[in-house]
């Protein structure tokens, strides 16, 4: 679900880090490539893996500092797929989308409803909030998972 962006997400990143006195270093630059090659919804541990595979001087600390780095300059968005585990996914430059999540099997799926949309925004202004960003997960069991359930 990528939508055009104006600016690049690395030049965000390099604009969002040099503010705080920080500099693109070659593993930060490593960790944020391969993030933003990774669609999909990924745990710290996962892109640890993916990291160490290109370069093993990378510590476990420094993706998880990279990952508040993202998320600080709106390149990541934390999400909690009812598991217990933190995974990040992509969001500068992607549509707006909520998740259908499995409390089984874990699987979720990113889904966009305009009818549920417009609600929310009926809602906030029913309240007087002007809404700026919003996130729904929604739990449940998914077809596969239901159908096990009924045997």
């Amino acid at each position: 679900m990528k939508t055009a962006g104006a600016k690049s997400e690395r030049r965000i990143f390099e604009e969002h880090i040099a503010e705080r006195g920080f500099r693109m270093t070659r593993q930060r630059a490593l960790i944020l490539d391969i993030f933003l090659k990774k669609e999909g919804h990924l745990s710290p541990e996962e892109l640890y893996d993916l990291v160490k595979a290109k370069d093993p001087t990378v510590g476990r600390a420094t993706v998880y500092r990279m990952l508040r780095l993202m998320r600080e300059a709106d390149l990541a968005r934390k999400v909690d797929l009812g598991d217990g585990l933190s995974r990040y996914e992509h969001k500068y430059g992607h549509a707006h989308h909520d998740h259908l999540i499995c409390l089984r099997c874990g699987k979720a799926i990113e889904v966009v409803d305009e009818e549920i949309e417009a609600l929310q925004e009926k809602l906030a202004r029913k309240h007087g909030y002007k809404l700026t960003a919003h996130e729904m997960d929604l739990f449940g069991l998914c077809p596969s998972c239901k159908k096990k359930e009924r045997k």
